[in-house]
């Protein structure tokens, strides 16, 4: 069958910077959706990317290890530099081998099949809210407008090591894939999303149209599709109109190191015919390039503490303090022994009675969100989910 791609990706209409990623490169396809603030989502989401497009040759029996791989990466690069601590991304990959898919997904991008007039889920969710929804806590409708629904319970880059979901899906004629970050489901139904398919044969221009409906929505994230449809023929069609492949990455490679301060000899350090020794100018220049660079080191220092406290500043979780659930400013980690957090508003909620409910089990660990106002939200969902529970204790024994 031949494969005919369109892609498209929008910085959305709240969002400072585009943190999603994509890659069309056949016979692989992926959207990644970064996370972490600041800079942190974009590096995340585009190094997730590179790694994925150097293996692209690769068989689609390999996808979850390759995707493990590019966890691995993620998860050193954030554990190695302090101004991206906590950094993450979601990927949705899919390796398109003849008349068969395989897709490989962690977080809550998507895959949708779109087969005879039916649009068709084909990952999960990896989210607090759709866990809450598979334990029957909360409808599907109520999971599409809840304030916790951002939440991830699974990214890449997170843990050293990261659980890939997989499957197969054999593709027919007529078929359209469609791949997104949930910067377009946030903001669209699904009767929606499936209509702009079935109304724009070209594959780019239903991208397109996508990211503009997102838009009009509200535009609350980015917003990252790809379209394929699956034709009678061979080969594949980008956008362009001609085979080959394109991305959309964000530069993640660091600058070279600087030039150690003597890594270059001059004709006058080095001693000449006749002399005994050198004369003592060499090592007075070399003295001033060692000050130099070790200014410029505790420049880095300073400013890599700085660019540290404002992302701390702006980053907020729901966590455990004196037995108690309380809301966090900072993230959930401590570096040389300085924690990176303090606790700014304290409930009388028992964490141990938290913890006893499935999605607050690591609370510990810290449950992040976006705002104190989320973090807040967080709150009372679980003071509501333990009230709930306590009800349904009460009816199971008869009490009143």
């Amino acid at each position: 069958m031949k494969l005919r791609v369109g892609a498209a990706s929008d910085i959305g209409q709240a969002r400072e910077r585009n943190e999603d990623a994509f890659l069309t490169s056949h016979p692989l396809y992926v959207v990644a959706d970064g996370m972490g603030g600041h800079r942190g989502g974009a590096v995340a989401s585009s190094l997730a990317v590179e790694v994925l497009s150097k293996q692209s040759d690769g068989g689609s029996q390999e996808l979850g290890e390759r995707i493990r791989e590019a966890n691995r990466t993620v998860f050193d690069r954030q554990a190695g530099d302090r101004a991206l601590a906590g950094m993450g991304t979601t990927v949705t990959a899919v390796v398109a081998d003849a008349e068969t898919i395989r897709i490989g997904h962690v977080g809550d991008s998507r895959a949708y099949l779109l087969r005879d007039g039916q649009l068709r889920l084909l990952t999960e969710d990896h989210t607090l809210v759709n866990r809450m929804v598979n334990e029957g806590k909360i409808s599907e409708e109520e999971a599409h407008v809840h304030p916790q629904r951002s939440i991830l319970t699974r990214a890449l880059g997170v843990d050293q090591d990261v659980e890939v979901d997989e499957r197969s899906e054999e593709m027919r004629e007529g078929d359209r894939l469609l791949l997104c970050t949930d910067g377009l489901t946030s903001m669209m139904r699904e009767e929606s999303v499936q209509e702009i398919l079935e109304g724009h044969a070209d594959p780019q221009e239903a991208a397109e149209t996508l990211v503009d409906a997102a838009n009009r929505a509200g535009g609350l994230d980015n917003i990252t599709v790809v379209v394929i449809d699956f034709v009678e023929g061979d080969g594949v069609e980008m956008a362009d109109g001609s085979p080959g492949a394109g991305a959309v990455v964000q530069e993640t490679t660091p600058p070279p190191p600087p030039p150690s301060a003597q890594e270059e000899t001059t004709e006058a350090e080095t001693p000449s015919a006749g002399r005994a020794e050198p004369t003592p100018r060499p090592s007075r220049r070399w003295m001033r390039r060692v000050l130099v660079w070790l200014g410029v080191v505790v420049l880095l220092v300073v400013a890599g503490i700085v660019a540290l406290k404002v992302y701390t500043d702006r980053q907020w979780y729901v966590g455990v303090e004196k037995g108690r659930v309380a809301v966090y400013q900072g993230i959930p980690t401590t570096i040389l022994g300085i924690h990176l957090s303090h606790p700014v508003s304290e409930t009388r909620i028992s964490a141990r009675v938290a913890e006893r409910l499935a999605p607050y089990g690591d609370l510990n660990g810290g449950i992040t969100a976006d705002s104190r106002q989320q973090a807040n939200s967080i709150v009372d969902t679980i003071r509501r989910d333990i009230r709930r529970e306590r009800r349904s204790k009460r009816a199971g024994t008869g009490g009143p």
